[in-house]
């Protein structure tokens, strides 16, 4: 059997003792962010990244040991399990190949060689393939089989029912076809081509398109396999025939030439073009639709992940601007909390163009409420918006910002139930502009709100399998939200269901018990929540922030397990709690480094990395991760696609990455694109590895085609 603790540990690269611990704790109910955060002796700090990707190579580990047993049982039923079968089965790397050697034992489906069998040509397809007729003539082993009464009328028919017997026997091989899935990936060259003519579609460039199969790159496979879907592309892999023949003939051929080879090698190559092949072609398919699902899904997770964690633009009130046309534009403004103070709908675009209207709207809100920026969603009729924003925002005293935030998702959010539930008197249509003030203020809380895929920050996420996709991005969401943590007396429902241990129906016991209590006094009032036991409350604690507690470790990331040896600690080192609340730990660091990391903490009876952890949070309670963040870039004036030329250095927010490269918003509400080669002065892997969302970057201008809305930037040389 394999080892699955030795396997883990030489794929991720880390020790035996920190996959079986960590494998435990996974055993346990632990979560990935508890884990991560909480257990850090015990895995040898593996972070949340390797975690994840540890529990999902244990969960198909554990499956395909699930499976060789299975496969192992039932070949054994029918009595034809020996020794060998069986080691091979149990040396197994990967699900195909035991399913490679279980395919000769598999109940089937009626085939050709099933139908031949019934007719009694078994014995006839063993005498033929066993090539050791030198005399004779051929008539003499197949007049025998001749049966009308069994389905066999004639010669041609008993000898063509004994090669579709070899022939699937030959496709049934497990070492044959491991050889050929193997050569077909390495030379087979995938073929594409048009079968619309000339007709304009987004897959032109696979009208007449070929790449060996081996460097596809994964986000051409997903456009391929979309424009076959819609019919535009007929795709096919083109495979070393001839050399897999030659290999089958040496394999299936006796070295002497018999009376009954020339069958033999007929069925040879019926089993490869017949059966072989295409089910090959299928699988390696199916393989680089699963590469490129892997990477289409690990650029939206990153994407996602970098967006969620924008810095948020705290103590302000925010007026919220949501642009359209015929229906007119959505205003909101909400305090500095988040809180909604007004909303108005404003006509300052076509047909109305009622531009003296809004102005004298958005001053009045401005004047009324004290608004600091305004947020301006980058949607349907936000370049006129923001013209009319900017020259108000000249003419006012008061010193006003606007941000262009993606307004992605808030059309959803608006029209969703929790939409309804949180603003069920304001019209649905008001709502997005409330969230895209929200979204500004804080990215992370608001964003929860929308199902991710709505985001806008994927790369062929619609071609990517739901249920994988939603899995993915679940997980990025709930490591997001636990790295920041969240303040346990202002999240709403959606928030708190992504904190670790915390599932819907206790996030919404939190906030009812919120509702008829008033705001919790502490971490520990949340045993007195329904549903909340002792196993919930130890996975989540630790991530729940209580601002308004007078124990100061409530609003930090310290876990209440190890309130007692804080308390210790800071003893130890000649401070009390109140010099946390009153942010005077001055030269703690020093102390530690003077008295020794391994003594002290060996002392006070805990790890090293939960004693650094402690420190870094009772330096900062209350600390928020993403303050160390760029902020989003605050505009005053605008400029026009038709202002730039060749040569301009501009700021620019990174607004979504892709494999081929990054688009970048310089505020022309056309996002340009720098090509992966023009991401730096050096090779570049992968975009990811130098840009990710929300990155505040300088962009030189290349190239701009206004007819076609295309704009080149450039990074390097700047």
């Amino acid at each position: 059997m394999v080892n699955i603790t030795k396997q883990l540990a030489a794929e991720l690269r880390v020790k035996e003792w920190q996959i079986e611990n960590t494998i435990a704790l996974i055993d346990e109910g632990n979560t990935i962010p508890f884990i991560a955060r909480y257990r850090k002796e015990k895995t040898g700090e593996l972070d949340d990244n390797v975690l994840r990707k540890l529990e999902e190579r244990l969960t198909y580990l554990r499956n395909l040991e699930g499976r060789k047993q299975e496969v192992i049982r039932l070949i054994g039923e029918q009595g034809k399990l020996d020794d060998e079968l069986k080691a091979k089965i149990e040396s197994a790397e990967i699900l195909t190949e035991v399913e490679d050697l279980y395919r000769p034992y598999k109940p089937k489906r009626r085939t050709k060689a099933t139908i031949a069998k019934e007719k009694g040509l078994e014995p006839l397809a063993d005498k033929l393939a066993a090539q050791d007729i030198y005399e004779g003539s051929i008539d003499d082993i197949v007049l025998p089989f001749v049966d009308p009464d069994k389905g066999v009328k004639d010669k041609e028919e008993a000898l063509q029912g004994a090669m579709d017997i070899i022939a699937e026997n030959i496709s049934d091989n497990a070492e044959y076809r491991k050889y050929i899935r193997n050569i077909t990936y390495r030379e087979g060259v995938l073929i594409v081509k048009g079968i619309k003519g000339s007709q304009k579609s987004p897959y032109e460039m696979y009208y007449d398109f070929s790449e060996p199969v081996k460097h596809i790159a994964p986000h051409r496979i997903l456009a391929i396999n979309r424009g076959e879907r819609e019919e535009f592309l007929s795709v096919k892999i083109d495979a070393p025939v001839e050399e897999i023949l030659n290999k089958l003939y040496v394999w299936v051929l006796s070295k002497e030439i018999s009376k009954t080879s020339e069958y033999v090698k007929r069925a040879a190559e019926d089993a490869y073009k017949r059966l072989i092949a295409p089910s090959i072609e299928r699988e390696i398919r199916s393989e680089l639709t699963d590469k490129g699902e892997e990477q289409a899904i690990k650029v939206f997770a990153s994407n996602l992940h970098s967006l969620l964690m924008q810095p948020p633009v705290k103590g302000k009130v925010v007026l919220g601007f949501d642009p359209g046309y015929r229906t007119g534009c959505k205003v909101a403004v909400v305090d500095d909390t988040g809180k909604l103070l007004d909303t108005a709908t404003v006509y300052s675009t076509a047909p109305q163009n009622d531009v003296e209207g809004t102005e004298r709207k958005l001053k009045e809100f401005i004047d009324k409420y004290d608004v600091d920026i305004i947020s301006l969603g980058n949607g349907t009729a936000s370049r006129e918006s923001e013209k009319i924003i900017s020259e108000l925002l000249s003419e006012i005293d008061k010193k006003v910002y606007y941000v262009i935030v993606s307004e992605a998702g808030a059309s959803v959010y608006s029209a969703s139930e929790l939409g309804a539930k949180e603003y069920p008197d304001v019209n649905v249509s008001l709502r997005g502009a409330i969230s895209i003030a929200r979204r500004l203020q804080d990215p992370l809380s608001e964003l929860v709100k929308i199902d991710p895929k709505s985001i806008g920050v994927g790369q062929y996420q619609h071609d990517v399998t739901p249920k994988r996709l939603d899995e993915s991005l679940k997980a990025v969401v709930e490591d997001a939200v636990n790295s920041v943590g969240v303040d346990l007396n202002t999240a709403s429902v959606s928030l708190l269901q992504y904190v670790s241990g915390i599932n819907s129906s206790v996030a919404q016991n939190i906030v009812d018990y919120r509702e008829e209590n008033g705001k919790f006094k502490s971490r520990s009032e949340l045993m007195k929540v329904k549903r909340l036991g002792d196993k919930v409350f130890t996975q989540c604690a630790g991530f729940l922030r209580v601002p308004e507690s007078d124990n100061v470790l409530d609003n930090t990331g310290v876990h209440p397990e190890s309130y007692e040896a804080c308390q210790k600690f800071l003893k130890r080192l000649g401070y009390d709690i109140d010099d946390v609340k009153d942010r005077k730990l001055y030269n703690m660091e020093s102390f530690v480094k003077l008295l020794g990391e391994e003594k002290l903490s060996e002392e006070i009876g805990i790890g090293v990395p939960t004693m650094r952890d402690i420190i870094k949070e009772l330096m900062k309670p209350g600390r928020d991760p993403r303050e160390e963040l760029p902020k989003p870039i605050l505009m005053t004036g605008v400029i026009e696609m038709t202002d730039l030329k060749p040569g301009m250095i501009l700021n620019g927010t990174v607004r979504n990455v892709a494999d081929f490269g990054a688009f970048v918003d310089i505020g022309v509400h056309q996002d340009g694109l720098v090509h992966i080669s023009q991401l730096a002065d050096k090779f570049v892997k992968h975009p990811l590895d130098v840009v990710k969302v929300g990155d505040i970057v300088k962009v030189k201008v290349l190239d701009v085609d206004v007819e076609r809305k295309r704009i080149s930037l450039s990074m390097k040389d700047i």
